[in-house]
């Protein structure tokens, strides 16, 4: 089981969209579980101010080292071999092989920041894996938390019911996924291609990989030289 603990300054936010469908079902049945921590609860003032402004001076606000310290130590205590994650512009552009790696971890912290981020202090006593979903910036790390934890669950075993379609999905093998299709056979005067009709699974496993190599080569020049690499070995 994968136990996840959010640190975040918005816990209403939360289980939010994790806890419907497949997450829902896969919590119930203790494939993974979730905790919520608010970090205000750990506040040393009694307006739970849980920010401060920069020294050196600059816009925004900072969140405090002492009050994100007391809360990993407190949760988390001397269990130093745990994973904790902050979702952070400048970290590590989060990827699907991060997500298989994620998914074989038993824990999984999560510090949800804002403002301007959080004191460097932190993340340097703490051990502190800093990861980034992309290159645009979100007003806190609940969303991204969201995102970042749907692309790990669906990877953990008996979630998905199916492991062949988790195999075929987009950036396995660094190649984006071949076109598809279903019913109706005919839809606008369009119909699938006529090999996805043959019932020649060879046939069809070949155009498949010729259509994933197509679509990487032209929309994805950087995965298509991974694999062409890859496949030099």
């Amino acid at each position: 089981m994968l136990d996840v603990r959010i640190f975040t300054l918005y816990p209403e936010l939360f289980p939010g969209p994790l806890d419907i469908g497949l997450y829902k079902k896969a919590r119930s049945k203790k494939i993974w579980s979730l905790e919520i921590i608010n970090i205000r609860d750990y506040s040393k003032d009694k307006h739970k101010t849980v920010d401060d402004t920069p020294y050196g001076g600059g816009n925004g606000m900072l969140m405090r080292a002492d009050t994100i310290s007391d809360s990993l130590d407190k949760i988390i205590g001397k269990k130093k071999k745990e994973k904790i994650i902050y979702l952070s512009p400048k970290g590590k552009q989060f990827n699907q092989a991060h997500a298989k790696k994620f998914s074989k971890l038993k824990n999984l912290n999560i510090i949800c920041g804002h403002f301007e981020g959080i004191d460097q202090r932190v993340l340097e006593t703490q051990n502190i894996e800093e990861v980034s979903l992309g290159d645009y910036i979100l007003s806190g790390g609940e969303t991204a938390s969201f995102v970042f934890l749907d692309a790990i669950i669906r990877l953990l075993p008996g979630v998905l019911g199916n492991k062949l379609s988790i195999r075929e999905e987009s950036f396995e093998n660094n190649l984006l996924e071949y076109p598809q299709y279903t019913k109706p056979q005919e839809w606008k005067k369009k119909v699938p291609p006529k090999v996805l009709l043959s019932g020649d699974h060879a046939k069809i496993k070949g155009w498949r990989l010729a259509q994933s190599e197509a679509i990487t080569r032209r929309l994805r020049p950087d995965l298509w030289q991974k694999y062409i690499t890859r496949n030099k070995k």
